[in-house]
């Protein structure tokens, strides 16, 4: 009979089903889980949730309804068969949301703990799970804040941890073998779902609700994982050097304005009213907008905003002075960071006295 489970169920949906069955036991103290260390050398990974569509649960309000951040983080490792042999886990709860919640005080939070960890030694690996909305700008926004050999790995679903064939349980099991692998360090943030290793860099968000949804449109994978392997495709990268966070939140006020047919300059008049100190124009085409726009831009530029030109095309580069003419007013370009990820560099190049033009374009050249 159990042969005849196996051939039929994959590893995948064995994994999921295991969220159903009971928790097994754990030594829990408020928000905080430790396993206990069994004989051996397996490497110590650190997991820290914050809540999203992996932690979510069932909503009778349609059939594929769910609440996130309702699953706690001990429940999620104890739904994962296997994964104690894997690597020595421990977890803190950072936050329980979704992460089109996500915000200045949780990245903060999870930068001090993140920071703690590294530095008393205590871990060889870190996985944050984490909502897929907005995982993209929060593996960026680490990767630019930290300089570290220790692998940090954000990982998530696209399926919440309730519904058949809940892809969470998988994505958790790979993310700690990433993060416990030697084979990891030095590579900086990763973002590991669907049996893909991205770096945060490159990747983003594709489709709406497909579990292959994380693509790194300008670059490609870095690696593949699945329960018997990691394959990366290169060696590590030199890392770049790190931006410094102010010493509590909020980051400066950074938006991003949205170019479309007919276009005038009124949203960019009202993020100066608001008390932007930078926009992002996601531009149409090649970071492109309307003259009226344009002129805005340019006046914000006057006042001592950071303007940065990127797209909202989702591929491709924006470079300087093909048909908008940056030099004479005073633009930074993104090249292929999309807007979202351009909006977090600028929030950081701000925050560390960075406004110089020339300046902000060679620190957004720098994260190549």
């Amino acid at each position: 009979m159990a042969s005849l489970f196996q051939r039929v169920f994959s590893r995948r949906s064995m994994i999921a089903i295991g969220l159903a069955c009971a928790l097994t036991p754990a030594a829990v103290i408020g928000n905080a889980y430790a396993q206990k260390a069994p004989d051996g050398a397996l490497a110590h990974v650190l997991v820290l949730a914050t809540g999203g569509t992996i932690a979510g649960s069932a909503d009778p309000r349609a059939a594929n309804a769910y609440n996130a951040g309702k699953v706690s983080a001990e429940a999620l490792i104890a739904s994962v068969p296997g994964l104690d042999a894997v690597a020595v886990l421990s977890a803190e709860q950072i936050s329980s949301i979704g992460s089109q919640d996500m915000n200045d005080k949780v990245w903060f939070d999870l930068a001090s703990r993140i920071k703690a960890a590294i530095d008393s030694k205590e871990i060889n690996g870190i996985v944050i799970t984490h909502g897929t909305d907005t995982m993209e700008e929060t593996a960026f926004f680490l990767d630019n804040i930290f300089d570290t050999d220790i692998p940090i790995v954000l990982v998530g679903s696209m399926r919440p941890s309730s519904a058949i064939g809940a892809d969470g349980p998988a994505n958790l099991y790979e993310a700690v073998k990433v993060a416990a692998s030697p084979q990891s360090k030095g590579r900086g943030v990763l973002v590991v779902l669907n049996d893909t290793i991205q770096d945060a860099r490159w990747t983003q968000k594709t489709h709406t609700t497909s579990v292959e949804t994380f693509m790194s449109p300008n670059a490609g994978p870095v690696g593949f994982v699945d329960p018997a392997t990691i394959r990366y495709l290169a060696p590590p990268l030199p890392r770049r050097a790190s931006l410094k966070l102010p010493p509590s939140p909020p980051l400066p006020r950074v938006d991003i304005i949205y170019a479309h047919a007919n276009m005038d300059g009124a949203p960019i008049a009202d993020a100066i009213k608001r008390g932007a100190k930078g926009i992002v124009l996601a531009g149409v085409g090649d970071g492109n907008t309307s003259k009226e726009a344009i002129d805005a831009l340019a006046e914000a530029a006057k006042q001592g905003v950071l303007v940065v030109r990127s797209a909202r095309v989702g591929s491709g580069f924006v470079n300087r002075n093909v048909e908008v003419n940056d030099d004479q007013l005073g633009f930074v370009v993104s090249y292929d960071l999309n807007p979202q990820k351009a909006r977090i560099l600028a929030e950081l190049l701000i925050a560390n006295g960075v406004t110089d033009i020339q300046a902000a374009q060679k620190a957004f050249a720098a994260t190549w």
